[in-house]
């Protein structure tokens, strides 16, 4: 049994249970991506950690999906730049760690790789790295014994399908959603799944195939098979969700989209609008007929519906699996969210205190939103749930570092041309700057989940006087379905008007206060934060580098000086000396107490140094 750091009641009760199981602090259920890169920041911290994997591969699931193998995630290889920070913006396949070998980038040269490759370096980075991962391990059973002096007033309970029992302080669930979504609905007997259907293109040559489905699933399936058929329907609830349209990467995206051509230049494909409750299919002779309640065409010689299918394939997504736990309700997101367990927004279950979920199964907090459901998002909020992990359960403060404050319009600037987490994670994950009382120093946070910023004090250790939020945001003035998004006025170039850009771009929230709970629950769907006290937009940039002097870091700056009513300029001593003989108050640059805090000499020596120099001048 591995050491116990909890109370002794409670390392007697871990003792008691662990007598015929085995104990860890934290238990990682699922080893993709999300359970690897949540094992690797684990190891870094050398906890007592266990990530458990099904399979006697890591990343199993993509042994199988993409089904024609091809992924839809950028493998970007060559940005002009070589900060990695700033290449990792572009690169959405590789996880997070201190090798630079492993960068899935050097795995492949196509900008869309072969699904293989992503096992291999799955399992590359799993073996290098060293990260605690037991193979063919099937977790089941899962459920909570009573502990009232444990951290969560529980710990968790579970076995394998052999029969070993194991014990968790904490359990983060990182199975992401892989069980297909089969609706009941009457005739669903005669559909194939995207799961089990042939990917061989010759079994559907001079057939008529019937896809449901309106995702990128639905799209890869026809893509690889609409050269052989008679012709293709797809059916969806609601209209085609573009990715250039909404900015959602898990949208249709343009590499399989061929469809849309042939559905709008008339080459027999056609897309149409039902939703899957209001549906039956039946069998009539070799062909399969569609039948719907959700509309009602007065000429029935005139019907979509006339004509049956030969094959009908059902692409509608994944859910969340809840198979694994015993006698445990499971709650389900809202909406568009249901395949998605209810999370609160430290990725905590709204259903069992000390139960987490990282990457895909977290996505129920940004879905249709931002990228917290694929690589290049949640290996970022998985960072973010271990820092949150870190301070709740061994009192590590949220990472930050202390920076003089004329120093902030330069970090500032570095964070949004560089930072990656921001950037992929945008308008969930943002960079907070805490002000101290004395208004001479700042604290700097990363990437912190920006829905949790009134309990910011609780979740990070830090608490300030004011608070600056930077995060990157799309504008919504013309951005979604059905909207022309290449429209001419679509982006401006004018400072004046940057609150008009539609592009992603830096915005900055500051608040003389933390807003309140309250606040963020009132706030509307449009707003991403609460009302600031004030809010500076950075105009968007055709080449996504927010470093011109008079568009991007004037405008900043001056915002930043108002609202912090300071002179963030840095001075030559002889400027400051001169500005001691005309003003009441120097610029921060040149106080006394910013010098003697940055680690510089004070204004005392500062003014004599340049009185010296002013009077050798002289001479």
């Amino acid at each position: 049994m591995t050491t116990c750091y909890l109370t002794f009641l409670s390392c007697l009760l871990v003792w008691s249970l662990t007598l015929a199981s085995v104990y860890h602090d934290y238990c990682i259920v699922g080893g993709g991506p999300s359970g690897l890169q949540l094992g690797y920041f684990l190891k870094t911290t050398s906890r007592d950690y266990i990530v458990f994997e099904r399979s006697n591969i890591s990343g199993s699931f993509f042994e199988l999906y993409p089904r024609h193998r091809k992924l839809i995630s950028l493998n970007k290889r060559n940005t002009g730049k070589v900060n990695k920070e700033f290449s990792l913006r572009h690169d959405w396949n590789s996880l997070l760690s201190d090798d630079d070998d492993l960068l899935f980038t050097k795995y492949s040269r196509e900008i869309f790789p072969h699904a293989d490759l992503l096992l291999q370096y799955m399992n590359d980075y799993q073996r290098k790295l060293n990260i605690k991962v037991q193979f063919n391990t099937n977790i089941q059973n899962i459920h909570s014994v009573s502990n009232h002096t444990a951290p969560d007033g529980h710990v968790f309970t579970m076995n394998d399908q052999n029969g070993q029992d194991y014990v968790c302080r904490t359990l983060i669930m990182a199975t992401g959603v892989s069980t297909p979504n089969i609706p009941q609905i009457s005739g669903i007997d005669y559909t194939i799944g995207y799961e089990s259907m042939s990917v061989d293109p010759e079994n559907y040559e001079g057939k008529t195939v019937l896809i449901l489905g309106r995702g990128n699933s639905a799209f890869e399936i026809a893509d690889s098979i609409y050269g052989h058929t008679n012709l293709i329907h797809m059916l969806g609830r609601s209209r085609v969700r573009l990715a250039w349209s909404t900015h959602y990467v898990g949208d249709v995206r343009a590499v399989n989209n061929a469809l849309l051509d042939t559905y709008q230049l008339k080459s027999l494909d056609g897309l149409f609008e039902t939703p899957l409750e209001a549906i039956t299919l039946s069998k009539q002779g070799q062909k399969i007929h569609l039948h719907t309640t959700y509309f009602t065409n007065e000429r029935e010689d005139n019907s979509d519906l006339r004509a049956g299918y030969d094959v009908v394939i059902r692409a509608l997504g994944f859910k969340f699996d809840t198979s694994p736990f015993l006698n445990t309700s499971i709650t389900r997101g809202k909406g568009r969210a249901q395949k998605f367990p209810a999370i609160f927004n430290n990725y905590e279950s709204k259903d069992l205190k000390g139960l987490f979920y990282a990457g895909t199964a977290s996505h129920s907090l940004d879905f249709k939103k931002s990228s917290g459901g694929f690589i290049h998002g949640f290996r970022y909020t998985v960072r973010a749930l271990h820092r949150l992990l870190e301070h709740r359960y061994e009192g590590v403060p949220w990472p930050s570092r202390d920076v003089p404050l004329t120093q902030l319009v330069k970090l500032l600037v570095k964070r949004i041309n560089e930072a990656a987490g921001p950037y992929q994670m945008f308008q969930m994950l943002g960079d907070v700057i805490i002000f101290s009382e004395d208004g001479y120093s700042i604290k700097y946070i990363e990437e912190f989940p920006v829905r949790l910023l009134p309990q910011l004090p609780e979740h990070t250790g830090h608490k300030g006087a004011a608070y600056l939020v930077m995060l990157m945001e799309y504008g919504h003035n013309f951005s979604g379905p059905g909207n022309d998004v290449f429209r001419e006025s679509r982006a401006t170039l004018e400072p004046s008007e940057a609150h008009t850009s539609n592009f992603l771009h830096p915005v900055f929230y500051f608040y003389s206060s933390l807003p309140t709970e309250s606040m963020m629950n009132s706030k509307s769907d449009a707003e991403i934060l609460p009302r600031p006290d004030f809010i500076h937009h950075v105009v968007e940039d055709f080449y996504t580098e927010w470093d011109r002097s008079h568009s991007h870091l004037l405008p900043l700056r001056r915002f930043l000086e108002h609202v912090l009513d300071t002179d963030l300029r840095t001075f030559y001593s002889e400027s400051c000396f001169l500005l001691s003989m005309t003003r009441d108050r120097l610029p921060d640059f040149c106080d006394s107490n910013y010098l003697q805090g940055a680690g510089l000499f004070g204004t005392s020596q500062l003014v004599m140094s340049s009185i010296s120099r002013g009077l050798m001048t002289l001479i």
